[in-house]
């Protein structure tokens, strides 16, 4: 532990151990082990055929084996083998077919990157299919039918073993997985919270017509922020019964909150920028956001290293001097300044509210308050992602234009095409390398494509290096088999995460693996071939990532639709008073629901918008509505909590009974903007939303005004969404004329 401590201290030791340290590299540990352990016994038992059998048993399985909860793991695991089997069997009897072969590989291909309709949980399915028919590729052919039985037996074994191995490690892991995933979230809080803290500062970069900043590092972290924290509420919310386990979901629950509370300090920046005196506040707000991401940081490193965080004063309590001379002020000030001091003090406000909230964090990572689960406790599977499959995707992919469809008609030309090509090439012995990297680099669109091509290439040419040099020093078997368990963590580890990595790791677990086999045998060839044989792969999936092209303005408007939909659901519930009425948790968890969704669906959008610009620019969607969207949708996000912030927090000094007429009017509004067509075409040099007309009082003790001016607000915000919808929308319907 003292030696952690130690390493925490240096910024490059730090991150390395924040790496070793994480869920999926601790994943890609298990899963290289279960190999090696997998592997070493079978070939003790039944010797080296029969181990390369198993081996591929394992690998197949490898790909979906990702951090996840207890419960129905093995049901992500179990279409791989039982899919996997039939295809490597196939293989195997038709090795000494070229023709039939190819058929085989063209037809396989096909049904394989079906799955990608499943999405996310779809891939890694098309990837272990795809490693069952070009690993059997990859075997010596078989010359009798009782080897085909007993090289598919073997592989039944290892798929079959690594199942139970998996589920196992996963069970086992279960506790190690919470805290680490709970801690990755945190260190992207922090990334988002220091982000946050630059935008009060002075701007450096120019903003749009349209008065708000263009689309960048804010809303990419928002974006990856939401990802993350659907992977940990996968795994923190299964069975929160112990204490330990109810102490990372409230902590888990927090980041929500805290996050809710980092979009409202967005609202009014501008408004205050533009009045005089008063942005000389921002840079101290600026220092105590800094000192709370500080500060969450230092609750992640903690849980990393099993300690209890540091103990830490009253981040806010720099404030209170301002807000209280504020305050005191309001009485000298004239007519014309007490909106921006109020904004102003406003903002202090929410900064205050955020740091109040770290402390809290703190205060549970250290275990010194109670956790509050009552949300969550008795509905806590709503939140969590499915495990069961469910045939619907399959059904809607029928169609011409279902980017699924095209992606599976696209990879199974690509790689029949290039199998066409490795039968005449004047290598021959690892021809399964060309179509193997086709199969990592065609990617669903052309931006992932041309980012696995890169790192592709890269990644080989490093891995070659690495190799050569490896296999230069002589190293013994037993050295050389860890640098493949190695490898192969690292392989897996970073598959998702940085593919440059995997790259590396998979040539240099290739091409060890290729010596080993044959002892002896000059390395340098293998050397040449793999990186020849990897620039002929990227440069068919790089040409056949053009045929049948599935760009991101074709799935557009389902996006739009999506947004526009969780975006007037969340108003529906979020302006709502059935949680302050109710006696029961319900209307807390639908709201948690709309949020979620809203969330999600504007992180579909981003990335949908990130692929977009790598595209050419005569395909690419109007991205200048898109990114006035996207702002004006978290804006809206941000004033709806904002009033939900007030409403729950301030209750008891709120009179309900004015406030109902003037709620409803604001959900139908609001509503009625979003799901409608606009009739007003918002000017390109229309007023930023702070130069908006609406109903402030004095800093004093009264609520309701400022809920008045946040309903006015997120009313106009919602129609400028729905004006950017429909002018994306235009665009879109244009361009298909």
């Amino acid at each position: 532990m003292d030696m952690i401590r130690q390493w925490m201290k240096h910024p490059r030791l730090r991150a390395a151990l924040r790496v070793l340290l994480s869920p999926y590299f601790g994943n890609g540990a298990m899963a290289a082990l279960g190999l090696l352990l997998i592997s070493g016994l079978v070939r003790l038992w039944l010797g080296p055929e029969a181990a390369a059998a198993a081996s591929v048993g394992v690998i197949v399985c490898i790909p979906p084996d990702q951090a996840a909860p207890k419960y129905g793991k093995i049901w992500l695991l179990l279409p791989s083998a039982i899919l996997g089997l039939p295809l490597f069997a196939a293989v195997q009897a038709l090795h000494a077919s070229p023709l039939y072969l190819g058929l085989l590989l063209v037809s396989a291909t096909f049904l394989a990157f079906l799955a990608g309709a499943w999405g996310k949980r779809g891939l890694p399915i098309v990837m272990s299919l795809m490693f069952a028919v070009l690993f059997s590729m990859a075997m010596p052919r078989q010359a009798s039918e009782a080897s085909v039985l007993f090289n598919s037996a073997c592989f039944a074994l290892g798929a079959g073993v690594y199942l139970v191995w998996a589920t196992v490690a996963n069970a086992w892991l279960n506790p190690f997985y919470r805290v680490t995933t709970l801690a990755n979230t945190l260190f992207s809080l922090v990334a988002l919270m220091r982000l946050q803290a630059r935008q009060f500062q002075p701007r450096d970069e120019p903003a749009s017509a349209s008065g708000l900043p263009v689309i960048g590092a804010v809303l990419r972290q928002q974006a990856q922020l939401a990802d993350q924290l659907q992977a940990a509420r996968d795994i923190l919310l299964e069975s929160p019964r112990t204490a330990r386990r109810q102490q990372l979901v409230a902590m888990l629950l927090l980041v929500m909150e805290l996050r809710d509370h980092l979009l409202a300090c967005e609202l009014d920046l501008d408004a205050i920028r533009a009045q005089p005196g008063h942005p000389s506040v921002l840079p101290l707000l600026s220092r105590v956001m800094q000192d709370c991401a500080s500060a969450t940081e230092q609750v992640a490193d903690a849980l990393l290293r099993g300690d209890l965080p540091a103990a830490c004063p009253d981040l806010g309590q720099s404030l209170a001097p301002w807000r209280k001379a504020a305050c005191a002020a309001d009485f000298a000030r004239e007519a014309s300044d007490v909106l921006p001091a109020a904004l102003t003090l406003s903002l202090a406000n929410r900064v205050a509210n955020l740091s109040d909230d770290v402390l809290r964090l703190i205060e549970l990572g250290r275990g010194q308050a109670a956790p509050n689960l009552a949300a969550v406790r008795t509905a806590w599977q709503l939140f969590v992602s499915p495990t069961h499959w469910s045939w619907r995707p399959l059904a809607s992919l029928w169609r011409w234009n279902a980017p699924s469809l095209r992606h599976a008609i696209r990879a199974s030309l690509a790689l029949g095409s290039a199998y066409a090509l490795a039968q005449v090439l004047p290598w021959g012995t690892h021809d399964y390398w060309i179509l193997l990297t086709i199969v990592v680099v065609l990617r669903g669109s052309l931006a992932q494509t041309l980012e696995r091509r890169n790192h592709r290439v890269l990644g080989t040419l490093i891995g070659c290096l690495l190799s050569a040099a490896l296999l230069s020093a002589h190293l013994s078997a037993l050295q050389l088999l860890l640098v493949l368990t190695l490898a192969q963590a690292c392989a897996h580890a970073f598959a998702a995460r940085r593919y440059l990595v995997t790259a590396v790791a998979a040539t240099l677990l290739g091409l060890v693996q290729a010596h080993m086999l044959n002892a002896g045998a000059s390395p340098v060839f293998d050397v040449i071939e793999r990186m020849a044989d990897t620039l002929i792969g990227v440069g068919f999936a790089w040409l056949f990532s053009y045929f049948l092209p599935s760009w991101e303005r074709h799935a557009m408007p389902s996006l739009l639709n999506r947004t526009l939909k969780a975006q007037a659901r969340h108003a529906e519930v979020a302006l709502g008073l059935g949680q302050l009425q109710a006696i029961d948790n319900a209307p807390e968890i639908e709201w948690r629901l709309a949020r979620r969704e809203a969330h999600d669906s504007l992180s579909a959008l981003m990335q949908a918008i990130q692929r977009s610009l790598s595209e050419p620019r005569a395909v690419r969607p109007p991205l200048e509505p898109l990114e006035r969207l996207l702002a004006y949708s978290y804006q809206l996000l941000a004033q709806l909590t904002a009033v939900k912030t007030m409403l729950v927090q301030h209750r008891d000094r709120i009179d309900l009974l004015p406030l109902q007429p003037p709620l409803a009017q604001a959900v139908d509004a609001i509503g009625t903007a979003l799901t409608q067509p606009s009739a007003t075409s918002w000017p390109e040099d229309a007023l930023p939303l702070a130069d908006l007309p609406s109903f402030v009082a004095p800093l004093d003790d009264a609520l309701e005004p400022w809920l008045l001016r946040r309903l006015q607000l997120a009313t106009a915000v919602s129609g400028r969404v729905r004006a950017e919808a429909d002018q994306v929308l235009a665009a879109l319907a244009q361009s298909r004329q």
